[in-house]
């Protein structure tokens, strides 16, 4: 017995009797369910589980989950990743690579501790009331409520990720990963501790990096104050001598250690070196000359607080100057802010510049366009301040990655954000590892009495002090906790067992493609890089897919507010997790935001419903002479018409054209090619087109090709479709008959499978074997022909139900035959009478012309003179105007000797073969035109 047959002892697959059990209409909601279950008791997400078909002799194909906040609901952008990846992850599966698509959740330690915090208000309690240790205790009960809850949505969805692999990015692999990363780092030299300037949000209470500010333009003010010149030593102010300073933070006046002006300002120039008083401080601090001020910014002379200003605490360091600190982490005024100690910044900024006016010190005011840091969690306004942090030394680690990226083994889709990707790294600073929190991986440093810092990997930290000795019990910890994006960096590892060396870190690294957001560049993927190579010695991963954002019809972001947001799992429960799915799918480019309203999501149901009622027509019309269990094969090569020829070419093209954008990772385009192959292609025109020859009066051999030609073109396309639309593809394949276990089929990887999740990718081949070319092409050329009649239908407002007398002209050969076999269902797919006399002609006749065949079409009935005559001129005149273009476009490609030296010999025939019907439906259109 197969694994895949051992497995379905236990979970049986749905049923697979034929039409009486398929229902009607489509339900999502009576089977996904169920065949979600059915696949994990089969136990095939995971590449090594017990119904695993992988062929361990390929390529591993990896993706590391983004790691959704614990915290978090699902919502379209979790969809939209989850749909991407899972279509990526499936077929790679059914390519019989082995496969792994690792899930896990991420601790947010910034959005977590927000969310508890607003849950223990709710119960009279707050982080201070309960302190460090409690706090967790509470936290960690509060994860185990909610950590499944992202996951039990996802499998909605279908994410067929290795849920036996599922990680948290707190868990004690990960506690163990992060350990050692630091310590590798610190002890590289890679990490440091110093007061630096630093982000901070009083909000938060905490440190944040540079991509955590948010720059929001604002209008703000911009203030003129007058400083005092300093008399003699003694810092007496002058009443009647100043220098005026341009401000946007009065605030931070109290922290001023300098006036800088710049050194060719004529204005200044004799100022240099005096000294001014800072305002309500009293401080006596120099006028300076550094030419990075602005001479046309405000007065040309600005205040200088290097404790404050990323700006300003680089020209104090240039010039030595003191670093005075007036904002405490709530942002309220220091001791150093004198009077005003104890105030809110923004109560002091009130008040300071009230007094201002007061003491007639504010010369001016004015509106003031300027772009204010705000935290991207809180939306506070970020402050500048000073602070001892860990911080990494970035350059070398940026210059890694860069060269990875430079060197092709990592590239980008799409391409462009490979310069987003450099300039960013050329421009790097060291990143802020420090976060004044409490929930999250804490620092693994402890300092003595002599500030001599210990960094250790051990869970239980140092023995001792690594300089002087002291012993472990006179250490004190670091209070603080790393940035969650240091532990989301080492993510695609960490969670394949690193630091050990584990058989899934030799199999799974590195992996394949990592799937995210343009947004967080910066934020993930770089880091990732940085990490990975630094302490593995390879990148993580070897393309960076990024997708864009889920919009708005309009392209605007989506607001519960305004009517416009969409709940994926409202969407799920009404039109299945199939729709949703490939709404987000179909037609996206990869970097490129999406629009996604309700017409798009209830067209994808409408198209999984076509599919459905495509696989009960064929079901309904298996040819009675054929036996119930006759496994899956292509026709008798002798028993095809010309449209089963027509369209296994168009299977096996659509196989290579949809393989081709999953090579490239071009969903949204194989999505393309499969809703045109399955709707216009497959549905309304070889269904349309097989019942003539399913008719009971047809020859039996006929009739058999006919539904083996169904079924196989039903089978392939469901396979292709499958890593979309998971659940409808498996529930009708379920339905279909089996494939003969064969070279060409699925033996090479062991028994036929027994679920589509695990069935092999088909390639074309076997179709391109039964199929002839020359009447493939002359079928398909017959059904543009069919397709522009029904143009010109629409173009001259003939109705439908209207018939139309035709007289087809075919003097292309292939055409011409084709055409006889398939008379009937033509004449009733284009609603004509065809007729033998070429005597349809008059001002009502519409003319349509195509290579190597012209149709004569007039009307059945009478027609009243509503101008239609008008508009069938015209409508020539355009179809000869379009002609002409093609004519000289393709006589140019042949004019060039490059295309006709180099390009492969069939290719150059085609051309000219083309060349050669585009000439001949010109010379007819213009014939046409001059009757």
């Amino acid at each position: 017995m197969s694994t895949a047959e051992g497995a379905r002892t236990t979970a049986p697959a749905p049923e697979t009797a034929g039409l009486a059990e398929l229902p009607r209409t489509y339900e999502p909601a009576a089977f996904e369910a169920a065949i979600y279950e059915h696949w994990a008791a089969a136990d095939v997400f995971a590449p090594d589980g017990a119904g695993s078909r992988a062929d361990w002799s390929k390529p591993a194909f990896v993706i590391v989950m983004p790691p959704p906040n614990v915290t978090g609901a699902l919502h379209l952008g979790h969809a939209a990743r989850v749909s991407i990846e899972d279509a990526m992850t499936r077929q790679a599966r059914m390519m019989g690579r082995p496969t792994l698509w690792l899930p896990g959740v991420d601790h947010a330690s910034i959005a977590a501790q927000y969310v508890l915090d607003q849950i223990l208000a709710t119960e009279g309690e707050s982080r201070a009331s309960l302190g460090r240790d409690r706090y967790l205790e509470r936290m960690w009960r509060f994860m185990d409520e909610t950590r499944d809850v992202i996951s039990t949505q996802q499998r909605r969805l279908g994410a067929s990720a290795d849920w036996s692999r599922l990680r948290f990015t707190m868990d004690d692999g990960s506690a163990r990963a992060v350990r050692t990363a630091f310590k590798r780092l610190h002890d590289a030299g890679l990490a440091y501790r110093e007061e630096a300037l630093i982000n901070w949000c009083p909000g938060c209470r905490t440190s944040l990096s540079d991509l955590e500010v948010i720059g929001t333009p604002q209008r703000g003010t911009l203030w003129f104050v007058r400083y005092h010149l300093s008399e003699g030593e003694d810092g007496i102010p002058d009443p009647d001598a100043w220098i005026t300073v341009a401000t946007t933070r009065p605030e931070t006046i109290l922290g001023d250690t300098a006036v800088a002006v710049n050194p060719d300002d004529p204005r200044y120039r004799e100022l240099i070196g005096r000294r001014v008083i800072v305002p309500f401080v009293d401080r006596p601090v120099p006028i300076i000359a550094d030419e990075v001020v602005e001479q046309s910014f405000g007065t040309g002379a600005v205040k200088i607080t290097p404790a404050h200003d990323h700006d300003d605490n680089a020209t104090g360091r240039r010039h030595g100057l003191a670093m005075v600190n007036v904002l405490d982490d709530e942002g309220r005024i220091t001791e150093a802010g004198g009077p005003y100690a104890g105030l809110d910044r923004f109560e002091a900024r009130e008040r300071i510049l009230r007094d201002l006016e007061a003491r007639g010190d504010l010369a001016e005011s004015r509106a003031h366009e300027m772009v204010i840091g705000r935290c991207q969690r809180s939306d506070d306004v970020v402050e500048p301040r000073l602070k001892t942090q860990w911080f990494v030394r970035t350059a070398p680690l940026a210059a890694k990655a860069m060269a990875a990226v430079r060197e092709r083994r990592v590239r980008f889709v799409p391409e462009r954000f490979e310069k987003v990707f450099f300039n960013w790294m050329e421009n790097i600073h060291d990143w802020n590892l420090s976060r004044q929190l409490w929930w999250g991986h804490r620092i693994p440093a402890w300092y003595c009495s002599d500030g001599h810092a210990t960094v250790t990997d051990s869970e239980a930290g140092p023995d001792a002090c690594s300089t002087c000795a002291r012993p472990a019990a006179q250490l004190t910890r670091d209070p603080d906790i790393f940035d969650t994006w240091f532990s989301s960096g080492l993510w695609p590892f960490s969670t394949l067992g690193w630091p050990e060396q584990t058989e899934d870190l030799s199999r799974f690294y590195p992996g394949t493609v990592m799937e995210t957001g343009y947004d967080i560049i910066f934020f993930w993927v770089a880091r990732m890089m940085m990490l990975g190579q630094e302490l593995i010695g390879r990148e993580p991963f070897s393309t960076v897919y990024l997708a864009g954002l889920v919009r708005d019809p309009h392209g605007q972001k989506m607001s519960k507010t305004k009517g416009t947001g969409i709940d994926p799992l409202e969407v799920i429960g009404e039109l299945g997790a199939d729709a949703l799915r490939f709404a987000l799918v179909n037609g996206i480019t990869p970097g490129n935001d999406q629009r996604l309203g309700r017409e798009k999501l209830e067209g994808a149901r409408n198209f999984a419903n076509k599919l459905w009622n495509a696989a009960r027509f064929v079901l309904s019309v298996r040819p009675t002479e054929m036996d119930s269990d006759q496994p899956l094969r292509l026709p008798d090569r002798a028993a095809m018409g010309p449209a089963e020829h027509w369209v296994l070419d168009r299977c096996a093209a659509t196989i290579e054209e949809v393989s081709r954008a999953y090579t490239v990772l071009h969903l949204g385009e194989a999505t393309r090619l499969l809703h045109e192959a399955i709707w216009s292609e497959f549905c309304d025109w070889y269904i349309e087109i097989s019942k003539a020859r399913l008719a009971s009066g047809a020859p039996v051999a006929e009739r058999i090709a006919t539904w083996q030609t169904l079924t196989w073109v039903l089978d392939r396309y469901l396979r292709l479709l499958h890593p979309t639309m998971p659940f409808v593809t498996e529930a009708l394949w379920q339905r279909l008959p089996r494939e003969e276990a064969s070279p060409s089929a699925e033996s090479d990887r062991g028994q036929a499978a027994e679920l589509l999740i695990i069935a092999s990718w088909p390639d074309g081949v076997a179709e391109r074997a039964v199929v002839d070319p020359e009447t493939a092409a002359s079928t398909g050329r017959l059904l543009d022909l069919v397709r522009a009649v029904r143009n010109a239908r629409s173009e001259n407002r003939i109705e439908p139900s209207v018939r139309l007398r035709a007289v087809f002209s075919l003097d292309d050969p292939g055409v011409r035959s084709a055409y006889e076999e398939l008379a009937e269902p033509i004449a009733r797919l284009a609603r004509l009478e065809p007729e033998t006399s070429p005597d349809v002609a008059g001002d009502g006749t519409i003319t349509v012309v195509a290579p190597g065949a012209v149709v004569r079409l007039a009307p059945a009935v009478d027609r009243t003179d509503d101008g239609r005559p008008d508009r069938e001129r015209a409508r020539l005149k355009r179809e000869l105007s379009e002609s002409r273009q093609l004519l000289q476009a393709a006589q140019a490609r042949l004019a060039n000797d490059s295309f006709v030296s180099r390009a492969p010999a069939a290719i150059v025939d085609g051309a000219r073969r083309r060349e050669a019907e585009l000439a001949e439906t010109v010379r007819r259109l213009e014939s046409r035109l001059g009757g």
